[in-house]
């Protein structure tokens, strides 16, 4: 893939990408009716990098082309959305369910199920319809809906594990399931206190 067809490749997605983000901030001031509650703690995007796509490509067997990035991927553009309660991510993805003009094409809900590490988050692919001068077309967005203490765990993981080969694998899974539970039980001694359903 050239670069050429890289930036004429992400250009879409750039678009789907924003239209979401303001979606987002329109729901986070919405979603609840008390004037200090917003489920949304902080937000965060990407579009993946041209020599990302390409390495993902051919991890998947597929030739780095610019026709297998769009047929094959679904995560070019992605948000991470934190939130600060499991009823607040929750709540979020209830609410983008019921968008009409958003197609709900995937969803991974590692909160329920989590890896078996303790990684957990919702992850969820939205089709977001993109006007053009001739045509509309949906591509897809990854949203990975988190709670703050899931991405402290999250970010920590990454920090200590990625792309490191380690003797006493087994070991360190267990701990880093360990650490996730903590976290979990912490979270919902906090939830408690939350003024918010759990579920809308």
């Amino acid at each position: 893939m050239t670069d050429k067809e890289y930036y004429e490749l992400i250009q879409p997605y750039e678009d789907a990408m924003k239209l979401l983000l303001t979606r987002l901030e329109v729901l986070n001031h919405s979603i609840y009716k008390t004037k200090t509650g917003k489920p949304v703690h902080n937000i965060q995007y990407r579009i993946k990098k041209k020599d990302s796509i390409e390495e993902k490509l051919v991890r998947h067997g597929f030739e780095p082309t610019l026709e297998n990035a769009k047929d094959q991927l679904q995560d070019i553009a992605g948000v991470r959305i934190i939130c600060y309660f499991v009823g607040d991510v929750n709540n979020l993805v209830n609410m983008l369910k019921k968008q009409p003009d958003l197609i709900f094409i995937r969803e991974r809900n590692y909160i329920e199920n989590p890896k078996p590490n303790g990684y957990r988050s919702h992850h969820v692919i939205l089709g977001v319809n993109v006007c053009c001068l001739d045509a509309n077309e949906y591509y897809p967005v990854e949203i990975q809906l988190r709670t703050i203490s899931m991405d402290f765990w999250a970010a920590m993981e990454h920090r200590v594990s990625y792309k490191k080969q380690y003797d006493n694998k087994e070991q360190r899974v267990a701990e880093l399931l360990q650490y996730s539970n903590i976290l979990e039980k912490m979270e919902k001694e906090f939830e408690k206190y939350n003024d918010h359903p759990v579920e809308m």
